[in-house]
């Protein structure tokens, strides 16, 4: 029998603020109930049967899957900590932030390693900051640089003004030359756009050069067993590759879901799955659109039949996130530091386990762990649970 665990996550879909959130600035935010009470008529009938609909306290009764809340042990709400603690890697200290922008050694070192001035350099949204200071990028020639509240240091470009191989290479070696020791960021983000002053438009070819991580990963456990780690979407890219048999890179969550779907449907691997849905994040929560937030669920729950038909029987399939990104939040337009949700489904496992509060992310990674036979590297197991 092949053992297969496949786990989802919907980037920023969070299910209430985490204890620690008045720390962050986050106090009140909550992704999921946020959304319901705006969206009239709003209704994810399949994430609910499979226990959302508990989770959220709208009394049902019958859910045919087991299902939890999660609160991330790193300090951070990005989806590099949320993702590594998720695997097994929680970090002990967090990656730098740069409120005020990166120090001078970083920019000097950046204008010196490309013989060019760098635009920008302060926190701002993306969409903000291209509007801003795109024609002038595309007058002189110089890259955009900025960050967020999160640890990234990211570059925007015109494909015309600095093509993409070239902007991919600007940012590799930013992260390999540049943004090392104190400097460690968790994410270069190569942010490319295209369009015409007053309608500069972000591409989908966005790409994260992500730390190393310090340690070993449920990922890099699974595959030295010999089984097979499969990433849909930017799960690759957050973990610098490592521990990965293969990735497919995609452009939309419609091209993840059906890519995962289709994967799922194959019999030629066993091992671990891992698909990041980012269109939630990036293109609704951070811009604050709360409407085509909805839309975004919706269309995800609408493939959640599908998906579970195509399940083998002894499957087990995890949907879960990293982090919110309340697109109802006024105080800031960044990530939110909320309780992720965790549901859990296999066609050969009871359903209606109720798992808890767990007090990690890392509690999946270990659950995964334990059903595929390999060492858990950190976190306590909940497979018994939905056995």
């Amino acid at each position: 029998m092949k053992k297969r665990a496949i786990v989802i996550v919907l980037d920023s879909v969070g299910i209430g603020a985490a204890k620690d959130a008045f720390i962050y600035g986050d106090s009140g935010s909550d992704t999921l109930r946020h959304i319901y009470k705006s969206v009239p008529g709003f209704h994810l009938p399949h994430l609910e049967e499979l226990g959302l609909k508990y989770l959220l306290d709208l009394h049902f009764d019958s859910p045919v899957g087991s299902f939890g809340i999660m609160e991330e042990k790193a300090k951070g709400k990005d989806s590099v900590s949320g993702h590594w603690e998720m695997m097994g890697l929680t970090l002990t200290k967090p990656f730098p932030t740069y409120p005020n922008g990166f120090p001078l050694e970083v920019i000097d070192a950046f204008e010196k390693r490309f013989n060019t001035k760098a635009l920008g350099n302060r926190p701002e949204s993306g969409t903000t900051i291209i509007a801003e200071l795109g024609e002038e990028h595309m007058r002189t020639g110089y890259p955009i640089v900025y960050t967020s509240a999160d640890s990234v240091f990211q570059i925007a470009a015109h494909n015309d003004i600095i093509p993409l191989d070239k902007l991919y290479e600007m940012c590799e070696i930013s992260r390999r030359e540049i943004l090392q020791g104190e400097n460690l960021v968790g994410r270069v983000i190569a942010r490319p756009f295209t369009g015409t002053p007053g309608n500069f438009v972000r591409t989908s070819d966005r790409h994260d050069f992500t730390a190393q991580p310090v340690g070993p990963t449920t990922l890099t456990q699974v595959s030295k067993a010999g089984m097979d780690v499969i990433g849909v979407g930017k799960t690759y890219d957050l973990f610098a590759g490592e521990g990965f048999t293969q990735h497919f890179h995609i452009h939309s969550n419609e091209e993840g879901i059906q890519k995962t779907i289709e994967l799922v449907k194959t019999n030629n691997w066993e091992g671990l799955l891992f698909t990041n849905l980012v269109d939630f994040d990036m293109l609704f929560g951070h811009r604050r659109n709360v409407a085509g937030y909805a839309v975004a669920l919706e269309r995800f729950d609408e493939e959640i039949p599908e998906l579970l038909r195509s399940m083998k029987h002894d499957d087990i399939l995890f949907i879960s996130a990293d982090h919110g990104c309340d697109p109802t939040f006024t105080a800031h337009t960044d990530h939110t530091r909320e309780y992720v949700p965790v549901l859990a489904y296999s066609p050969s496992r009871r359903g209606g386990t109720y798992l808890g509060i767990r007090e990690t992310f890392a509690d999946l990674g270990a659950t995964v762990s334990e059903y595929l036979g390999v060492i858990p590297v950190a976190g306590t197991s909940f497979l018994a649970d939905i056995s």
